[in-house]
Parts: structure tokens; sequence; C-alpha cells
């Protein structure tokens, strides 16, 4: 093999990768991957596609080896190959947050718009959970938080809160957590909690982050 044909086979296997992360939708498959695995019609549904759509996108992926699958009967589960592919997309995010100006302009927009601006750091959390002093709220889907959860939380999915409020104490702040940095599911609970006179705020990043940050996991 020549240098020059080398390189262009190794670049073309990089390109190959980067092509797969290249689509709005396939970026939302990875992060809601790094939950837990899940089946195709339960992708399709929290990605907002059809089940063709969503089926091709996860086709590319594995096809790139970013996700492995299994079936279950009638049904094909998909997973993250491992832990590199949740890394990649970290790191594709915090570049995008440095280059992209408008980035922090549409942040500011979505929390804002909700109350939701504020957000307390891992640390922090972890060192009110060990003072016991704070109620933590996954807001995830249930099967999110049985796969894993940041300890001692409780799960009332977003979905499940309005009707729920009565499980959650006023005498404490309650801290909401769902997917990470930019899921949209804790800065909702938040706009729920606030006007129901909660004192709550919520974790800046996601079950995923914690874990990556060698913090327990239930």
């Amino acid at each position: 093999m020549k240098p020059r044909e080398f390189k262009d086979l190794m670049f073309q296997q990089f390109a190959n990768i980067a092509s797969a992360f290249s689509s709005p939708k396939r970026l939302e498959i990875i992060d809601i991957l790094a939950q837990n695995e899940k089946d195709v019609e339960t992708l399709s549904s929290q990605i907002s596609a059809s089940v063709a759509n969503t089926s091709r996108h996860l086709q590319i992926l594995k096809n790139a080896r970013l996700v492995e699958s299994r079936r279950e009967g009638v049904r094909i589960y998909y997973k993250l190959a491992d832990e590199n592919v949740f890394n990649c997309w970290k790191g594709l995010q915090s570049l995008a947050e440095n280059r992209v100006a408008e980035i922090k302009e549409v942040v500011k927009d979505f929390f804002g718009s909700r109350n939701a601006m504020d957000a307390i750091s891992i640390e922090d959390l972890w060192s009110r959970i060990q003072s016991n002093d704070v109620i933590v709220l996954d807001v995830r889907p249930e099967d999110e938080f049985i796969n894993g959860h940041i300890p001692g939380a409780i799960s009332i999915p977003l979905s499940e809160l309005k009707e729920r409020l009565n499980e959650i104490p006023h005498d404490q702040e309650v801290v909401a957590y769902c997917r990470g940095p930019y899921c949209v599911l804790s800065p909702e609970a938040i706009k729920i909690l606030h006007n129901e006179g909660y004192d709550a705020t919520r974790l800046a990043e996601g079950l995923p982050e914690w874990k990556d940050a060698g913090f327990l996991v239930e």
C-alpha cells in the first residue's frame, strides 16, 4: 500500500464516523442512549420521528459501529457501543459551545423563559446529598431511573409531575435532573415547581456526566 492510499483509507474511516454524527436526530439518539438501551418504537417517540426514519438513523449509527443492537422477540433494542461514543458526543458539545455564539443565546432564551437559568454543579449536589438537606428529583422516564440514578433520588417523570406534587415536601429545596445539560425535562419541571411555590433548581448536567465524574449511582 502506498502512503497516499494509506492516508486516504484512514481519513475515510474517520470521515465515516464524523458523517454518522452529522445529523441532529442521530445526535439526539446518542444523547438518549447514554441513559440506557431503547427499542426503536420508544426512540422514535422520544425524538419525534417516524419509526422508519428512526430505524434509518440507527442503521447509519450501527454501520459506523457507534451503536449495537439485540433482538428480544419482535423488538430490537439499541445501546451505545461503548463509553467512547458518549465521550465523543461530549467533546462535540464542548467544541460547539466554544465556537458557536448562538448556542449561548438559544440556551438563555429557553432556560431563562422557564426561570431555570440557575443550576447547581455535580459537586455541589453531592455535598447537599451528604448533608441530607435536599430532595433530588429524577424527572426522566421511569425505565431510565431504574437503569441507574443519583443516590437517594425519587422518580417522578415529568409527564406525571403535576399529578404527584403531593409526594414532594415543601420544606426542603428540590433539585431536579434529567439526561444532560440540554435536556428539556428538568427546566420544564422547575417551571411547574416554581408555580406551585417550591424552592427548586436544576442540576446543570445529567446522570451520564454524574457517572463520568466518578460519583455513585444506584
